[in-house]
C-alpha cells in the first residue's frame, strides 16, 4: 500500500527524472542517442528502486533497494560527467549538483536502515 506522506528522497528523485528527462531530450535533438539512451535509463532507475523500496517486504527488503538506487545514481553520475568533460554536449552540472544530494541522502538512509 502507497505512503502518501512526504518523503525527501522520493520527491528529489522524482523531481530529478523529471529534469533527466528533460535533458536527455536535448542529447536526443542533438543525435547524441546512445548516451541518451544509458543515461535516461539509469536515472530513471533511480526514482524507480526508491519508490520500489518504500513498499518493502522487510528492512532488508529496503535496503536491498535503497542499494540498488545508489548504484543506479553511481552509474548516472558516471554518464552525467562523461557529457560534463565533452564540449559537444550541454552543460549539465546542475543535474549533477542534483544527483550529488541524492547520493548522500541515500547514503544517510542505508546507514540509518542498518543501524537498527
Amino acid at each position: 500500500m502507497r505512503n502518501d506522506r512526504p518523503n525527501l528522497i522520493v520527491d528529489l528523485t522524482l523531481a530529478f527524472s523529471f529534469k533527466l528527462m528533460q535533458y536527455t531530450e536535448n542529447l536526443e535533438s542533438l543525435r547524441k542517442f546512445n548516451l541518451s539512451n544509458q543515461l535516461f535509463r539509469s536515472g530513471t532507475s533511480i526514482g524507480a528502486n526508491v519508490m520500489e523500496a518504500q513498499n518493502a517486504e522487510s528492512k532488508r527488503d529496503f535496503i536491498h533497494k535503497m542499494k540498488i538506487a545508489a548504484k543506479e545514481a553511481d552509474e548516472s553520475y558516471y554518464w552525467l560527467y562523461l557529457c560534463d568533460l565533452s564540449k559537444s554536449y550541454p552543460s549539465c552540472g546542475q543535474l549533477l549538483a542534483e544527483l550529488d544530494i541524492i547520493v548522500k541522502v541515500l547514503s544517510k538512509i542505508i546507514s540509518t536502515a542498518k543501524s537498527k
